[in-house]
């Protein structure tokens, strides 16, 4: 081999593998399919690997004609790609495991090619000139796996952290709405105690206590059923939970659950047929519902004759029919103006004012809650409300589990 053609071996191999580098990426995506025995659509959900993988290819071939003292890591546009893969990555529920893994076998791929690519096309490199492109490779895949592996753990660090602020902010929640019940029922407990004998001969007054006693008593049972629900919903992040339910099934199970609570305050569940299929959280959807309807039972409207609230299938549908959109609606107090922007915010309460008129106590945390889980069922939702007319909440949510999900 000639020493002009040395001199060049580093930039022929950087050109093979730029004119390669989509075959290149299709046999690291073979590999590494059969390195886990499962499709390839089931390791990467959406094709954007596919964008990235050869554009982070074309970066590598790129430094292996580059001049010795250039680094790969100094080159924004390629760490940016790396970045972008970790969030991907991250997305898509992978493992610190198998990014590792991922790269080596990227690794083996892209020496290999340089090994038979050097003997299809007949050259002889020196020593050094092989131990140099080598090296670079070595050092772009490191560069670049440090770069991914680092912004996945970033974006895993803060997924935990933003779980662990939301468990404590909902444990103090949780702590100071407990308490009020307990307080209250402990309170006519000792007052029944001290007062046992006069109490007795009042009808009207031991009535009053035994309503104080079981509508706190409930509303403990409530707060507890809520509480298991949402525990029921910390479930690992690789086990998904989503199945195919229908959304009248869940309504039913909803109108069973609060018939009680309805009929006490003459408020009667209406289920519209037409609801969808979808492939989704139930345990979600289910928590997201029984908050709304039960916030429609408690706010129902005193002056109208006949108080309801229906889940029904609203008349919206995407162009591309891939979400539709559920309505829980209902004719009662409606919600002030200027308490709507905040309505899912933590410890919003639009009719606190009323609670001894209406019987009600609360701390604001149903509709907080429905947000946080219509956000993870990957939808949207917005409310419609007229003061002394009802309230309409619209729950957008897609069909099916979308890609890359």
């Amino acid at each position: 081999m000639t020493t002009t053609a040395a001199n060049n071996y580093a930039a022929l191999v950087s050109q093979r593998v730029m004119a390669e580098r989509l075959t290149l990426a299709s046999q690291w995506l073979g590999r590494l399919n059969d390195l886990l025995s499962v499709g390839v659509n089931d390791v990467f959900p959406s094709s954007q690997p596919l964008d990235h993988i050869p554009l982070l290819i074309a970066e590598i071939a790129g430094y292996l004609s580059a001049p010795a003292d250039e680094e790969i890591a100094a080159n924004a546009a390629v760490i940016d790609k790396a970045r972008e893969l970790g969030i991907l990555r991250h997305s898509q529920r992978a493992s610190v495991h198998q990014l590792l893994r991922e790269y080596e076998i990227l690794g083996d791929v892209l020496q290999l090619f340089v090994t038979e690519e050097t003997a299809r096309l007949g050259l002889s490199p020196s020593a050094a000139d092989c131990f140099e492109v080598v090296h670079r490779l070595t050092r772009s895949i490191a560069a670049l796996m440090r770069t991914t592996v680092d912004t996945f753990v970033s974006e895993y660090t803060g997924t935990i952290q933003e779980q662990n602020d939301r468990l404590r902010s909902f444990n103090r929640a949780a702590s100071h709405e407990l308490r009020s019940p307990i307080g209250t029922i402990l309170f006519a407990t000792a007052l029944l105690e001290r007062d046992r004998a006069q109490i007795i001969q009042d009808d009207e007054r031991l009535a009053k206590i035994l309503r104080t006693l079981r509508t706190n008593a409930e509303r403990l049972r409530w707060l507890i059923e809520n509480l298991q629900r949402i525990g029921r919903l910390s479930e690992p992040m690789d086990t998904p939970s989503e199945q195919r339910m229908e959304v009248e099934t869940i309504a039913v199970e909803v109108a069973r659950q609060l018939a009680e609570m309805a009929s006490s305050r003459g408020v009667s569940i209406r289920i519209a047929s037409g609801l969808p299929t979808l492939v989704v959280d139930s345990a979600r959807l289910e928590l997201v519902m029984l908050n709304l309807v039960s916030n429609a039972i408690k706010y129902a409207s005193p002056d109208q004759q006949e108080r309801f609230v229906e889940i029904a299938p609203a008349t919206e549908l995407d162009a591309d029919a891939t979400r539709c959109t559920i309505v829980v609606r209902d004719n009662g107090l409606g919600i002030p103006d200027a308490e709507l922007p905040n309505v899912f915010q933590r410890f919003t309460r639009a009719h606190s004012h009323l609670d001894q008129k209406l019987g009600i106590t609360g701390s604001g945390l149903g509709l907080a809650i429905v947000a946080d889980c219509i956000e993870e069922l990957r939808g949207s939702i917005r409310c419609e409300t007229s003061v002394d007319q009802g309230t309409a909440f619209y729950v957008t949510l897609p069909l099916s589990v979308q890609e890359g999900s």
